[in-house]
Parts: C-alpha cells; structure tokens; sequence
C-alpha cells in the first residue's frame, strides 16, 4: 500500500483525493489545506487525517508520498521540504511562478536525486496519446505541423486568476508541455504570442487575457500553433492534430456518449461536448495517478518530470516576453 499525503484541496485537489482514495494500491493518509474546516470535511469524506502542519506528513515515515495540489506560487516550498524528508513528489502544474525558484529548486534537489512527478495530465489522455506513439511508430512519417486547439467553457473565478500567472502559465502551459512531448528530441526554437480581451472586460483589469495564440517552430523546422481561449459558449473544447509526411491523427473532443440522430428536420445531431476539464479527462487523472504508483514500486520514470515542468514555464515566460515586444523570440532553456 502507498501512502499519500495530500497537501490542497480546492478544487483539483478534491479529484486528486477521490482518484487516490479510490485507488486499492493507495492510501490518503493525510489532508491539508489552510482552509482547516474544509480539510477536516475531505478527511472524513475520504477517511483521511487532516493536519494542521504539514511537518507530521514530512516527518511520518510511513508516507511514500507527499501530493502538492496548493496554490502555485507555494509548490517549491513544499517540493524542497519533501525533498529534504526522502518522499517521493507529486506536484501540481505549474511547477511554480517564478523561474528562479524553479531553477534554485533544481540545483538544491541535485544532490538528494529526488523522484518528482509534474500534474501534466493530457499526456495521459488515451486519445492525446495515440498521437504520440503514432509520431513514434512513422505511421504519420515525417513529423511536419502540430496543431492544438484548447477552450474552456467558462474562466475561473477572478480570485483564482489573480494568483494564477496568466494565460500563458496556468491554461496554455498545457499545450507547451504537449507540443514538447510529441516534438521529442527535437526541441523548440522559438515562439510568436499574440493575446486580446474582446467579450470579459474583467480580464483587462487584472492584467490577464481571455484569449491568446502562439505559434512555435521547432531546431528541425516543424511548426506548432496553439489557440486558447478562456470561454467557449458550447462547451469544453479540446482538439489536436499532428500532421506528417504520409498522414495526420486528430485527437478530438469528447461527448457523453457517441450517438448520432438523423431526424426530418435535422441530420448528424450529436451530443454536446463535456463541459467541464475534471470530465473531459476524468480517464487521465486516473493513468496519471497509475503512473505515480509505478515511479514508487518499480522506480519507473514519470511521463512528465520536474525538468519538464520547469521548460514548460520557459516557454511561458518566452510568450510573454514575445507578446511585449511583438517579436519572435528564442527560447532558451
């Protein structure tokens, strides 16, 4: 049995605790979360201990795993303790906001070897990942354009935005991580963001964007757009398409199920996209935890490590840097 002290419980971090709770190889041990009356509601919930001092987690050494699900800005303070006590970590996208901590974080944990996983779920979508291992296997032959299209239904609350690092950190980061994943060797090069707020005017006043493109060129030329959007009025929309020399695979949006009606006044009536992330990739939280439990019993190395992590928010920086200036810049890692 792993056990698993689980430290955040907004919103991912309550799918976090019922994935881990339900999972027979696992034990939640622990909860904590500065809110101590929520912490004490997922306890019971999920027959966990709430604590007040994450040090009882950090100092228990019957806890293989310390899960970081707090809010970004937090997550290097938790990894460096975690690492000091032994314990393996899982932490939550963005590995942090601030690149210097990130890389101080790098050159502290050298020494201790640590095994860190990074919450990049989609490459644990069973259809985003079929467009892996067809770019591997040759199927599609050369690897040519990447094209990945991610909208949100609805924006989160302003109070989660405001501490949340942007567009560019907290919803695109995403597609980063994807684009490097299917690019494999070949590392990107260089990057042209563009953003504008039309429809949220809230968005303006934070100094954040509803709306953002990137395009992406890789060291062996293969080109990469991404296209974000923070409200989309039918539902969460989620595509990519990898495109080859012999062929392209799409990896489409999901439905509750896959029927289709033919009707007198209307033809190919589908259902309507799923409307929220936590259901669109429902079946990834649950391969991401899987792939926890083989980086603790068999030593397996993550699908995402902590030095992915800490590219992806290079990229982001880099977007940002090129929206200010209206350039393409070079990403440098």
């Amino acid at each position: 049995m792993i056990n698993i002290a689980l430290f955040g419980l907004g919103r991912i971090g309550v799918v976090h605790a019922q994935n881990i709770f339900l999972n027979n190889k696992c034990s939640l041990q622990y909860v904590f979360d500065i809110d101590q009356a929520r912490a004490k509601k997922i306890a019971k919930k999920f027959n966990s201990i709430p604590i007040k001092n994450t040090r009882i987690a950090y100092t228990d050494k019957n806890v293989d795993v310390i899960f970081i699900a707090t809010p970004a800005s937090t997550h290097i303070k938790y990894i460096v303790e975690a690492v000091k006590f032994k314990k393996i970590i899982f932490c939550e996208k963005p590995l942090d906001l601030n690149i210097n901590k990130i890389n101080q974080c790098k050159k502290f944990i050298k020494k201790y070897n640590p095994k860190i996983q990074v919450g990049f779920n989609r490459r644990y979508d069973p259809g985003h990942y079929a467009l892996k291992k067809s770019v591997l296997s040759g199927e599609i032959g050369i690897l040519e354009k990447i094209i990945i299209t991610s909208r949100d239904p609805a924006p989160p609350s302003i109070a989660y935005l405001k501490v949340a690092g942007g567009i560019f950190k907290d919803m695109m980061i995403h597609d980063f991580d994807l684009i490097r994943f299917y690019l494999g060797n070949d590392e990107v090069k260089e990057i042209f963001a563009t953003a504008t707020n039309l429809s949220d005017p809230r968005f303006k006043k934070i100094n954040d964007y509803e709306l953002a493109m990137c395009l992406i060129k890789s060291k062996k030329g293969v080109i990469c757009m991404i296209n974000n959007s923070r409200h989309c009025s039918y539902g969460y929309d989620q595509r990519i398409e990898v495109f080859g020399s012999k062929g392209m695979v799409i990896s489409g949006n999901r439905r509750d199920n896959a029927s289709e009606k033919f009707l007198g006044s209307k033809t190919a009536i589908k259902r309507p996209l799923l409307n929220f992330f936590i259901d669109r990739y429902e079946e990834a939280y649950k391969l991401q935890l899987d792939d926890l439990i083989d980086l603790v019993q068999k030593g397996k190395n993550p699908r995402a490590s902590f030095e992915e992590g800490r590219k992806a928010i290079i990229i982001a920086n880099t977007a940002s840097k090129s929206l200010k200036s209206k350039k393409c810049e070079k990403i440098n890692f």
